[in-house]
């Protein structure tokens, strides 16, 4: 593979690896550009096209492009080849497309959005634990936000969002919604994807850790009321976070302009 497809796919969370997942980050790069606008939807490309573009076998070529397939990245024609779909009709649950849009130009549109579906889903999955989860379950989740605190204080980010991940799952798998717990690897992207992208801060806010701690002592206590906003009180910090984010750009955007 070109030294320069390798380049423009850091970062994307995409193994550039041999065998079954050389595809991988092909399919990473075609699917961001239609998102971000370089590959025009409506457009097509043949596999010979990805073959000369990115220095691939044929067989690499048609696995990135049933893999676009899968996700209603593109739709395959015979004798046009790939043809681009809108991202609006994408399956838009799909982690790897998750993926995608929180490496291209609209990642914070993509994590404004995810976070109102957490926004919806995580409060109530937090009561539905503090009311149905069995009592050895229940008394994981103080564990958890200990070592939470523990991690993120002392600096220590891999391990803090490994546990973050371990928590959120853990409290969508113990709802006692399935619909809930089909969600939590979702979730799960949503929250690796933020850390990969550069957008969650060098520490865990204060009161990020400390709503952590009210949901787990909540949870414990089987006080799903207290549960609820607590963990309402966690996504809306991501959420304000983000627009106090957009707020800073916004300004900056203003700053250059009025300096050119």
């Amino acid at each position: 593979m070109p030294a320069d497809v390798e380049t423009s796919l850091a970062g994307t969370g995409s193994p550039l690896v041999e065998g079954q997942h050389l595809h991988q980050p092909i399919t990473d790069r075609l699917a961001i550009d239609i998102i971000d606008g370089g590959w025009p939807v409506g457009s097509s490309l043949t596999l010979e096209d990805i073959q000369n573009k990115f220095g691939v076998s044929r067989t690499v070529a048609r696995e990135a492009a049933r893999a676009l397939e899968s996700a209603d990245a593109v739709t395959i024609r015979r004798r046009v080849g790939l043809v681009a779909q809108s991202p609006e009709s994408w399956a838009a649950l799909n982690p790897q497309v998750i993926q995608w849009k929180l490496h291209s130009t609209q990642r914070r549109q993509e994590l404004l959005s995810l976070t109102e579906l957490r926004l919806a889903i995580e409060p109530a999955a937090a009561e539905g634990t503090a009311r149905r989860a069995p009592l050895d379950v229940k008394a994981k989740f103080p564990v958890l936000a200990v070592e939470m605190r523990r991690h993120g204080e002392s600096g220590d980010l891999d391990r803090f969002h490994e546990l973050d991940i371990e928590f959120h799952s853990l409290l969508l798998k113990s709802s006692g919604n399935e619909l809930f717990a089909a969600l939590a690897h979702i979730v799960a992207t949503i929250l690796r994807g933020r850390v990969e992208i550069n957008m969650y801060p060098q520490r865990p806010a204060p009161e990020a850790l400390d709503a952590h701690d009210a949901v787990a002592d909540a949870i414990w206590k089987g006080d799903p009321a207290r549960a609820r906003d607590a963990m309402h009180d966690i996504v809306d910090e991501v959420s304000c976070a983000l627009a106090t984010d957009q707020i800073n750009t916004d300004q900056t955007d203003a700053d250059q302009t009025d300096a050119d």
